[in-house]
């Protein structure tokens, strides 16, 4: 289910209790952690994301009156700003006789603060019906981005993807008609909220060759907007869930590939996975511990239109048990005369 953007104390990894000294050293403690500049590759991309919600989330919440407007609107803050002045515009004319009679008793004995009436605009746009107009009539609001969570593998990854998911919407409460009150109280239906929730599904292509980390942006298919504003955006956040065998480096692919040490002395043709169909490649005679073999434009999709690579790091493994056979091998090996295979460790080890 799509949810909206990340909270903001969830960002930092504070509590809405958390004191201004308490913000300032979780931001710096993790500023540090997510720094671009600390990272390279793929990597870099995906902190340079974290790096730009990270000081976003600073921003607000460092500053008392931003946060104040938060913690009352949410990531909708900025546009109480706008009602705001809005509102004090109307508390002008109230005062010039404009006809205004927030907080109290109108001609019919109901007075209604100008606070209240104002949440009620924020919540759910201009209420027309009630007759006369308002200062705030035709203010659009563009609806809330949203955002959830899509987990990708990496065949998936390769080829791209169609996804259904699945949107919790709001719509205008059928009791209220959305205005959060029936009969001057709360409405039953909603509990004052002035909507419930609706599913809706939408299919989503996800590009090949994403990265783990990635925010794709579908554009209109966020909240829908009120009082004629736009819809907002709906992000999906990519996660690619980790493979037990092809391991990933940027549009590279790894993978640790075991060969017997004659495989690795005399040189073999052997059968290896890729994110397709097995291959043979050629173990090359002489071959030590950790050297690579490399498949060109066996990898992921990069963001140029090409492929990267698919490298296998060779280990060499000893068999789970030996037949008589193989141990007279092994002992006439060990008679031939060899040079010593650990004089540079004990030479290095003596110098350090």
């Amino acid at each position: 289910m799509a949810t909206t953007e990340r909270d903001y104390y969830a960002v930092l990894g504070v509590s809405r209790t958390a004191t201004p000294d308490e913000i300032k050293k979780a931001y710096r403690r993790l500023a540090r952690q997510y720094h671009p500049d600390l990272h390279s590759g793929a990597k870099k991309a995906e902190m340079e994301k974290k790096f730009k919600e990270l000081n976003q989330a600073n921003e607000v919440l460092e500053d008392p009156d931003k946060r104040k407007k938060y913690d009352r609107y949410g990531h909708r803050w900025q546009e109480a700003e706008a009602y705001e002045k809005a509102r004090e515009q109307a508390g002008a004319g109230q005062r010039g006789g404009a006809g205004f009679h927030w907080g109290q008793e109108s001609a019919q004995g109901e007075g209604q603060d100008f606070g209240d009436f104002f949440e009620n605009i924020f919540r759910r746009g201009t209420d027309t019906r009630r007759g006369g107009g308002s200062p705030f009539e035709g203010f659009a609001i563009q609806g809330e981005d949203l955002e959830t969570t899509v987990r990708l593998t990496l065949r998936e990854v390769l080829t791209g993807v169609s996804r259904r998911v699945q949107l919790s919407e709001p719509i205008p409460c059928p009791t209220c008609g959305g205005t959060g009150r029936q009969r001057g109280r709360l409405c039953p239906t909603c509990g004052g909220t002035g909507s419930r929730a609706e599913l809706r599904t939408i299919d989503v292509k996800i590009p090949a060759g994403v990265l783990d980390g990635t925010r794709v942006r579908v554009a209109g298919k966020g909240a829908p907007g009120h009082n004629g504003g736009k819809p907002g955006d709906l992000y999906l956040l990519v996660q690619i869930d980790p493979h037990a065998v092809f391991q990933r480096q940027g549009s590279d692919i790894l993978v640790q590939l075991p060969v017997w040490p004659w495989e690795a002395a005399l040189g073999a043709d052997v059968l290896v996975p890729t994110l397709t169909d097995p291959v043979r490649v050629k173990v090359p005679p002489g071959s030590r511990a950790g050297a690579k073999l490399r498949l060109k434009a066996k990898g992921l999709p990069t963001a140029t239109g090409g492929r990267g690579d698919l490298f296998f790091t060779l280990q060499i493994v000893m068999p789970p048990s030996l037949s008589d056979e193989d141990r007279k091998l092994y002992e006439e090996l060990a008679r031939a005369p060899h040079p010593d295979p650990r004089v540079e460790l004990l030479r290095t080890a003596g110098r350090a």
